[in-house]
């Protein structure tokens, strides 16, 4: 009698902790799903920063004055915009041009811009090795050099899918920080 009053109490107690544990794990999965998950009350940008505008200009004059005509062939992008890119050599004609979806992009926040040479003749051009101010260096890396001096991180600098056109300043935050709402603080260095 003595042995089946403990074991009584020793399944109740059983089905109790299994119980507890049911329900830990339950507001576990709720936190994690609550924590990475983008609120969507959150405002994304709708320009450039005002700082990588800055520094976009400043881009473009450095590389004038180094006899390099550059152009800024994008910048702020929207979300939509983002998955209609993504889109492309995937569901879409065309070649792929980007491996990131809408929202996962700097140029989603305003903190990245694209850029290209353009020739005297007013056409632009994507080469990394033509050399127009005919200084025994390419003009694209001359660019990029400059870039790099004002903050900005090369995509040509990628271990994977190298996206030579393209410069963010991220701020030190991370596309999971930026869509939870977190933004960089405007300031001039």
């Amino acid at each position: 009698m003595l042995f089946s009053k403990g074991w009584y109490y020793f399944v109740k107690f059983t089905k109790f902790l299994s119980l507890i544990l049911i329900i830990l794990t339950i507001a576990i999965v709720l936190f994690l799903f609550k924590l990475f998950r983008a609120p969507s009350d959150i405002q994304t940008p709708t320009q450039l920063h005002p700082v990588v505008e800055n520094y976009q200009d400043e881009l473009i004059e450095q590389a004038k004055a180094k006899g390099i005509d550059i152009i800024i062939t994008d910048d702020f992008r929207t979300i939509e915009v983002q998955d209609s890119l993504y889109k492309r050599g995937r569901t879409t004609e065309g070649n792929i041009v980007t491996n990131v979806k809408g929202g996962n992009s700097y140029h989603n926040y305003g903190l990245a811009i694209d850029f290209a040479l353009k020739l005297n003749n007013g056409d632009v051009i994507w080469d990394l090795s033509y050399d127009g101010n005919n200084n025994g260096e390419a003009d694209w890396m001359e660019v990029v050099e400059i870039a790099k001096e004002l903050g900005f991180e090369w995509g040509g600098d990628w271990k994977s899918f190298k996206d030579y056109p393209h410069l963010q300043m991220d701020f030190g935050l991370s596309i999971w920080e930026l869509k939870r709402g977190k933004r960089p603080e405007i300031s001039y260095e």
